[in-house]
C-alpha cells in the first residue's frame, strides 16, 4: 500500500468481483430491452481502467466504444464548478443506443454536462454507469445513475484510475488518500 494512502475501500479482488457483476447486469439489461447494438463511451482520463475491464464483461452485445475527455478538477482536489469538454466522441451519437461509463460521480457537474451533451446529438437511449457513487456531495439531484459499483463516503479516494492532480492512477485497489497530501 502506498504511503500515501490511510485505507484501502476495496481492494483488487472485491473490484474485479463487482465489475465483473457490473457487466453481466449491463449485458442483462440490454438483452431484456432487445437492444442488440451499443456504443460504450469512457469518460477519460479516470474511467479508463474501470472502463477496459468492465467491457469485457459485457456479454452477447455489438460493442462499439468511444472515448470523451472532461475536465473539472484540474489538479485541485476540488471540483471548479464547471465541466470543459476536452476532445468529444468520434463517432456519431444520433439514434444510437449509448452507454456512458464514469469513474466517480460525486457532485454530479461534470455528468449532467456529458448528459445534456448526448441527449442534445439525438442519442436513442442513454445509460449512466459509474464506479462509484458520492451522493453526499450532489449538487445535480435529478441525476440517474443506471448502474452503479459501489457508494463511497465522503473521503477523498484514489486508484484504479483515479487520480489526485494525475497521481495515483495505477493503484490496483481504491483507497483513502491522507489530507496531509492534498491540504497542502
Amino acid at each position: 500500500m502506498s504511503k500515501d494512502i490511510s485505507q484501502v475501500l476495496y481492494s483488487a479482488e472485491e473490484l474485479a468481483q463487482r465489475v465483473e457483476a457490473l457487466g453481466k447486469e449491463i449485458s442483462e439489461y440490454y438483452k431484456k430491452e432487445h437492444i442488440n447494438s451499443l456504443l460504450v463511451v469512457s469518460v477519460l482520463r479516470g474511467s479508463v481502467i474501470f472502463f477496459s475491464d468492465l467491457i469485457r464483461h459485457i456479454d452477447d452485445l455489438d460493442l462499439e466504444f468511444d472515448f470523451i475527455t472532461i475536465s473539472s478538477y484540474g489538479s485541485s482536489a476540488e471540483t471548479c464548478g464547471k465541466a470543459d469538454i476536452l476532445n468529444d466522441v468520434a463517432e456519431k451519437v444520433a439514434g444510437r443506443h449509448v452507454l456512458i461509463v464514469e469513474d466517480i460521480i460525486d457532485t454530479g457537474i461534470t455528468m449532467a454536462a456529458v448528459v445534456e451533451r448526448f441527449l442534445a446529438k439525438g442519442v436513442k437511449s442513454l445509460k449512466l454507469c459509474t464506479l462509484l457513487d458520492k451522493p453526499v456531495r450532489r449538487k445535480v439531484q435529478n441525476l440517474k445513475i443506471d448502474f452503479c459499483g459501489f457508494e463511497v463516503p465522503d473521503q477523498f479516494i484514489v486508484g484504479y484510475g483515479l487520480d489526485y492532480a494525475g497521481r495515483y492512477r495505477q493503484l490496483p485497489y481504491i483507497g483513502v488518500l491522507e489530507p496531509s497530501v492534498y491540504k497542502k
